[in-house]
């Protein structure tokens, strides 16, 4: 029983470490090509049909590169500031439920890694780790222009993680009281999503996710145009190529917790009615297939969101940046909040 449970858990892991790197490198090209569609022409086309090679030859550029590691840094911190960001970026997956549970030789197989009470707040612990790779990889580089991109992206997290705390703590009450993104996730499946519930704090959310992730129009650590490419700018190689994917790790786990918190993850309208008319029953794997089909969708969406909002709105200047942090999304997280509290005591759902 435990042999089985070890297994399955390492699978798990393996699976959700090669989606992770897989929707990372072809979102480079799905950009690319995204961008190319927005302004009216082709993008990448030359490495495979329709450009399919494409991030199997950026990938393959950035491993024979040479290795550049400056004379005047810090070897040992040069080398830490990227691999902790991959390491973080690539943590923040093992809480995310993927799918239901299903029942495999009578044994109960659940399509996530660990289901720990402490989802939500292991979720920002991890990500709030995630910002020492960029602090590192900028003050070790010895280089004004690293360490400029460093302490905006410092700056810049700190501050939008306070407006997404308060977010989530009013998400914690709507979904009444846990921790856990399972439950919460569940909890969807039995009545209303939570977007009907929380319409402002997903909005705000969604704002502060853009701000976390480093993506346009919240791209300041790495302006090319002020920093020549910010706090990874004394980076060659695999190094490089660690920051740039951990970038889109992170907004595809972003995008799987934004689906997971305000639409259901897995679950989806009439999905009861849609297994009834399939013979399916509960606990059957073509369910937690169709689960997790319905939530990739969710996230694929989510990605193009984020690329469409790059490829449309300009960059901000940073000093507008931390005025819409602290002058606009944290009193309207606080408002949000409060009004939560006010429509859940009416519900009947908290006490004082």
């Amino acid at each position: 029983m435990l042999a089985s449970f070890v297994i399955v858990k390492i699978v798990l892991c393996v699976v959700v470490f090669a989606i992770s790197l897989g929707i990372a490198a072809y979102s480079t090209l799905w950009e690319r090509k995204f961008a190319a569609f927005l302004q009216d022409r082709i993008g990448p086309n030359r490495a495979g049909p329709g450009g399919i090679f494409q991030p199997l030859a950026d990938g393959g550029k950035l491993f024979f590169k040479e290795e550049i590691i400056p004379d005047v840094s810090n070897k040992f911190l040069f080398i830490l500031g990227p691999s902790l960001f991959m390491i973080t970026a690539l943590m923040t997956g093992v809480v995310i439920p993927w799918g239901k549970d299903f029942i495999w030789n009578g044994q109960k197989i659940a399509i996530q890694i660990t289901d720990i009470n402490v989802g939500i707040l292991y979720l920002l612990g991890v990500v709030s780790v995630g910002v020492y790779g960029i602090m590192i990889g900028g003050w070790a580089s010895n280089n004004k222009y690293s360490l400029l991109g460093a302490l905006r992206a410092s700056s810049q997290m700190i501050s939008y993680e306070i407006s997404m705390g308060l977010l989530i703590i009013a998400l914690i009450i709507s979904a009444g009281g846990t921790l856990s993104l399972k439950e919460i996730v569940e909890r969807q499946d039995a009545g209303l999503a939570n977007i009907v519930y929380q319409p402002l704090g997903f909005l705000l959310f969604f704002v502060c996710a853009l701000a976390e992730t480093n993506r346009a129009p919240f791209d300041l650590p790495e302006t090319e145009s002020e920093l020549v490419g910010g706090y990874h700018t004394e980076y060659s190689s695999m190094k490089l190529g660690l920051y740039l994917f951990a970038e889109y790790i992170n907004m595809f786990i972003s995008s799987a917790v934004m689906s997971a918190l305000y639409f259901g993850g897995y679950n989806f309208p009439f999905a009861s009615e849609v297994y009834a008319a399939l013979g399916l029953q509960e606990g059957s794997l073509a369910i937690s297939l169709i689960g997790a089909s319905v939530y990739f969708i969710k996230i694929i969406i989510f990605i193009n969101v984020f690329m469409w909002i790059r490829w449309t709105l300009p960059r901000f200047r940073f000093d507008q940046l931390m005025n819409l942090g602290w002058k606009y999304l944290m009193p309207l997280s606080l408002l949000n909040l409060i009004i939560t509290v006010v429509v859940e005591y009416f519900r009947g759902n908290i006490n004082f």
